[in-house]
């Protein structure tokens, strides 16, 4: 039998074919992740959820139906996947990291879930997560998920157990969600690729506010093909969001990153003309402009106008959460963390004239992004504003020296993208001197994901060493 670490080192895609042509089975890389995850995880607590029997089950089934037929294989063909404890996985615990959501022992999964099982893919346990929101992946119910390159440190948050599972090869295909930065700021941390993609694509779990277009779920995975490969199985119209549409009419995503090609219009930025970015991630950031002069593509060192959008992106975000939580608050308080307490404070305290500021921001921002992208097939910036900072650390205070007054400022380089409504991928181009990975966002206007994946596997290949 081949063994845990070769299994689970080959690509999603290298593994669905090889599953298709016979030489595998689903069994075999369930059992490879159980066994990967029961080695490595005590170390970084990445999946503190555990489906082990269901997925097993799963893949049994699975192997009965196509019995003598490996080629009649679903999309997926019984990839092993860990789904982000915030959203639902039938008959096992959805926690949503924090004792005032824990509670919940879903009857069905989530739409997006629901979509990536019939199409083969195998949940194998539930992510570790912020709580409530964040970007440190850390909850009073699993602790801190730990970075796979110095357990020390963060993989950021908030889908930084799926990026950690995936950087440590407990699994071939992750699940997350992404608000201000979730999918693609531990992506960054821990080099694997994180997709945000347009609101619509990809179905959302219900939602209070169905026409919100700021949340919205994404694949993950160790390579660009990977991701597209999951993007297949995740996207298209859903009877329960309003906003869904039919992204696969034009083809699949997968076909798009089998076609590496450069992007013919660039902009680069590396702090969006307003932001504080540290020294360190500036330096690691001319790579960009060092492998697009070396490939003699043409760019310009550009940006949309973000000035003001900080103060927007703090009173919209705090209306959403006070308007969500409005059900416990005050009396259930001191159940919320201090940081997710004052995003409700401030959304409560915002007056009409306040929010509807905000919102004029955000709509000129739109505005100014769809222009801009007229201008510009994509835009390649950070992915973050500093590195991995250490895991006991709530967030970064400053940057540089420069005070940061909320813990959603370090992370405006991608929730600044989330407010525009456009798609954003992170992908790594490199290693830094202490062997971290370097990772950048590739942003481009709505419903550009194929042009962005083509160009962030393009990316990508330059990016390996030769």
């Amino acid at each position: 039998m081949t063994g845990t670490i070769e299994l689970l080192s080959l690509s999603a895609l290298e593994a669905r074919d090889r599953i298709r042509a016979g030489e595998l089975t689903p069994l075999d890389l369930v059992e490879a992740s159980i066994r990967r995850i029961e080695a490595v995880d005590i170390g970084v607590n990445a999946i503190p959820v555990r489906c082990f029997d269901r997925a097993l089950a799963q893949a049994r089934g699975l192997m009965e139906r196509h019995a003598g037929a490996p080629r009649n294989y679903p999309l997926l063909a019984g990839l092993p996947l860990v789904v982000k404890d915030n959203s639902d996985v039938a008959g096992v615990p959805t926690s949503g990291g924090s004792p005032l959501t824990q509670v919940q022992m879903p009857e069905r999964s989530d739409p997006v879930i629901a979509r990536l099982e019939a199409h083969g893919a195998i949940p194998v346990g539930k992510s570790n997560l912020s709580e409530l929101g964040g970007a440190n992946t850390t909850n009073a119910l699993f602790g801190p998920t730990r970075n796979p390159f110095d357990p020390r440190l963060t993989p950021a948050g908030s889908s930084g157990g799926s990026a950690v599972a995936l950087a440590t090869g407990e699994v071939l295909l992750a699940h997350g969600n992404d608000v201000g930065g979730s999918l693609r700021t531990p992506a960054g941390f821990c080099g694997v690729v994180g997709l945000r993609p347009t609101p619509g694509l990809v179905p959302r779990k219900p939602s209070a506010d169905p026409q919100d277009t700021i949340f919205v779920e994404g694949p993950m995975a160790r390579s660009v093909a990977d991701t597209a490969l999951m993007l297949d199985g995740m996207a298209g119209p859903c009877a329960s969001d309003p906003l869904s549409y039919d992204g696969l009419a034009d083809g699949g995503f997968l076909a798009a990153a089998l076609r590496p090609r450069a992007p013919g219009r660039v902009a680069v930025s590396a702090d969006l003309g307003v932001l504080p970015v540290s020294k360190e991630n500036r330096r690691h950031f001319e790579r960009v402009e060092t492998l697009l002069g070396r490939e003699q593509v043409a760019y310009d060192r550009a940006e949309p106008d973000f000035v003001g959008v900080q103060r927007a992106t703090n009173v919209i975000r705090g209306v959403g959460y006070a308007s969500k939580w409005k059900e416990r608050w005050p009396a259930e308080a001191e159940r919320f963390t201090a940081d997710v307490r004052g995003d409700i404070e401030r959304g409560m305290a915002a007056s009409p004239d306040e929010v509807a500021q905000a919102q004029r921001r955000r709509t000129k921002l739109t505005s100014d992004v769809e222009t801009f992208f007229q201008r510009y097939d994509v835009l390649i910036c950070p992915v973050a504003q500093t590195g991995p900072f250490p895991v006991e650390l709530p967030w970064p205070t400053e940057i540089d020296g420069k005070p940061l007054a909320t813990y959603i400022e370090w992370i405006a380089v991608t929730y600044f993208w989330s407010m525009a409504g456009v798609p954003a991928l992170t992908v790594s181009i490199g290693r830094d001197e202490r062997g971290f990975p370097i990772g950048v966002q590739l942003v481009g206007p709505p419903r550009s994901e194929r042009r962005l994946l083509a160009a962030a596997a393009w990316l990508e290949a330059i990016a390996r060493p030769s």
